[in-house]
């Protein structure tokens, strides 16, 4: 009789589990010992990838945009992601906030307070005329639309595959099915598919990690008036958060409707504080209703700019990068929003994600970044001078929250809001990865524990050496750049096999009747 063990051993995909995991721990080891020769080479990496074909990243973008209203406006979007007559298991405001809290992690509030002063020092904005003008547009531009449509065409998809199709295997080869075929998802090509899901994965939450945990060390060490390193305040994070988020994924998954609906209330709690009583609520209201109108009538000329000249390389320096990084996202937090939206139909799932997701993200872009705009637009401060002469965007933060009152209690509420954020990410990434290990799990069924363990500190390993390393803000984006590239072709094999596999059931229900 075979043991448990070895019936296990048999189960786990050893290409998909350890082809990751040697090359991780291999670029990790060369940013560890040859920090700088490590991130010259991501840096010529990165040139050819959002430089020489940046228009591929920006032509995807516009692209799945289109598929998303093409989604609500055709006969797909009347399809219901469960059985015909199945209703959402989720209020509104629930399904809302946990696709708002596994959609964005704790970086979008170090990108709410600090983008704008990233964009005002760009010669592009210059050139457009009102460098602080603009500099309110970009944000709105880079976290709405365009990168929920990523999120959201591919909710579709898998909310399709997994609630009308019922198909178990929650992979991104499963998902390209419909036009791979059952044996070249399930073989070679399906693995390498996966191969480069779980790169993107563990890209993406580098990426996150290495931006968003300094400005938590930041806030500590202003807190606590420690005088250690940020480095080592960072990297101690890290590691405390990977023991945090295994102990939660080996545990079980308890109250994560109550954990994203906290994070939520924490997070708007933040916001409506600062717009009341930060003394810019008017400036704050109009320049963001400004902003917003200035992105709508330029959303074409925004989506498609590429700069040929390369007179100030903005879309290869931003544009490019977040579309990437939405798109390394893409691996697991669509997994999700497709999961909880049964009873939904694929009309809703679009609509009501712009409305819940691009709302949510504006309304934080719009109160954290006017705020300190206002404070430079009235030369009240100048945070762009700030910027220019020490280059740290973390400390740019910690004297933008000075400037407020009680900013002892905005800190602390930071702090709060980015733990909740984390909690709501990072343990369900893990568990994503670890079910990627399996040929096939079944439903209910938790993935080995040393297994789980495995991918915990495969998530952390990276952003530790990136941290370690001090990699500069442009070779932290490379890491997504370069791994979006490969998932860009597979997003478009699996809205091709959505439409494919769609069609033919919506020709099944004809035959019924």
């Amino acid at each position: 009789m075979k043991t448990k063990t070895a019936v296990e051993k048999k189960r786990i995909d050893w290409m998909v589990t350890l082809v990751p995991f040697i090359l991780i721990m291999s670029l990790a080891a060369y940013l560890f010992i040859f920090p700088d020769q490590a991130n010259g080479a991501i840096s010529k990496v990165r040139f050819f990838f959002g430089d020489t074909v940046g228009l591929y990243y920006l032509v995807i973008g516009l692209a799945t945009l289109i598929v998303s209203v093409f989604l609500c406006v055709s006969k797909y979007g009347d399809i219901v992601l469960g059985d015909p007559d199945e209703k959402p298991k989720y209020s509104f405001f629930t399904w809302g906030s946990m696709m708002f809290t596994c959609g964005l992690a704790a970086d979008i509030l170090f990108y709410s307070f600090a983008e704008w002063v990233m964009y005002a020092v760009n010669p592009h904005l210059a050139e457009l005329g009102s460098v602080t003008e603009w500099a309110g547009v970009f944000p709105l531009f880079h976290w709405s639309f365009i990168p929920w449509a990523f999120y959201l065409v591919l909710a579709v998809a898998f909310g399709f595959m997994l609630h009308v199709r019922k198909r178990s295997r929650q992979r991104y080869s499963e998902a390209c099915l419909p036009v791979l075929g059952e044996k070249k998802a399930h073989g070679v090509l399906g693995r390498v598919i996966d191969l480069f899901a779980l790169f993107a994965l563990l890209a993406g939450t580098a990426t996150t990690f290495s931006v968003a945990t300094p400005l938590l060390a930041s806030v500590l060490m202003k807190l606590f008036h420690l005088t250690i390193s940020r480095t080592v305040v960072t990297i101690i994070i890290l590691l405390i958060t990977c023991a945090v988020y295994t102990y939660a994924v080996l545990h079980g998954f308890k109250g994560i409707s109550f954990l994203a609906k906290l994070c939520i209330y924490l997070f708007f709690g933040l916001l409506l504080i600062v717009l009341v009583i930060g003394g810019q609520g008017r400036f704050i209201i109009e320049n963001g209703f400004q902003s917003l109108g200035t992105m709508v009538q330029n959303f074409i000329g925004l989506s498609t700019f590429t700069d040929p000249m390369r007179t100030s390389n903005f879309p290869q320096d931003w544009t490019i990068y977040f579309w990437a990084y939405w798109m390394v996202w893409c691996i697991a937090a669509p997994f999700f929003i497709g999961n909880i939206s049964r009873g939904r139909t694929v009309k809703q799932v679009i609509i009501g994600g712009y409305v819940f997701g691009v709302g949510a993200t504006i309304v934080s872009f719009v109160v954290l970044g006017n705020y300190s705009l206002g404070l430079q637009t009235s030369g009240a401060a100048d945070f762009i001078a700030q910027y220019q002469a020490s280059g740290d965007l973390y400390q740019l933060i910690m004297n933008i929250i000075d400037t407020m009152p009680g900013s002892t209690f905005i800190l602390i509420l930071i702090l709060l809001c980015m733990i909740a954020f984390y909690a709501t990410s990072f343990d369900s990434i893990a568990y994503t990865a670890a079910c990627y290990s399996y040929k096939r799990l079944d439903e209910n069924e938790k993935p080995h524990s040393l297994i789980i363990l495995l991918w915990c500190i495969l998530l952390i390993v990276l952003p530790i050496a990136l941290v370690f390393s001090e990699s500069s803000m442009n070779n932290i984006q490379s890491v997504s750049i370069i791994s979006a590239f490969p998932i860009g072709i597979i997003m478009i094999l699996m809205v091709w096999s959505f439409f494919k596999d769609a069609k033919k059931y919506m020709g099944e229900g004809k035959k019924k009747e």
